[in-house]
């Protein structure tokens, strides 16, 4: 059974850091390339961030470009979002993926506010 589950979100104040970790089970986790996304109330999913499977290649949307950095750590399953000089336009649940399948974590929420 295919298991994502995220931690890590919480409250930041803006101009703060953060990092979101993804831990992976019931597949082999360095054969799939990852994502993050995020959500606010009203809105579908956004794609904010990807990794291929041996985290050589990454890709981000306009709106974290440059203060997110996503990574992974395939000897511990994990997958990892830094987020540095979050905004409060960043403030969304959190989810992330395994890609080309419906695979989810069940989200985690990030609030930045001062």
């Amino acid at each position: 059974q295919v298991q994502l589950m995220e931690s890590g979100g919480g409250s930041v104040q803006p101009g703060g850091s953060l990092t979101l970790s993804c831990v992976a089970s019931g597949f082999t986790f360095r054969e799939s390339g990852m994502s993050w996304y995020r959500q606010t109330p009203g809105e579908g999913r956004e794609l904010i961030a990807q990794i291929g499977n041996l985290g050589m290649h990454t890709d981000y949307a306009d709106s974290v470009k440059g203060r997110f950095r996503i990574a992974r750590n395939n000897g511990k399953n994990t997958l990892y979002l830094e987020m540095s000089n979050p905004e409060p336009e960043d403030t969304a649940v959190y989810f992330c993926r395994r890609n080309r399948y419906p695979h989810w974590g069940r989200g985690i929420q990030v609030t930045v506010a001062s």
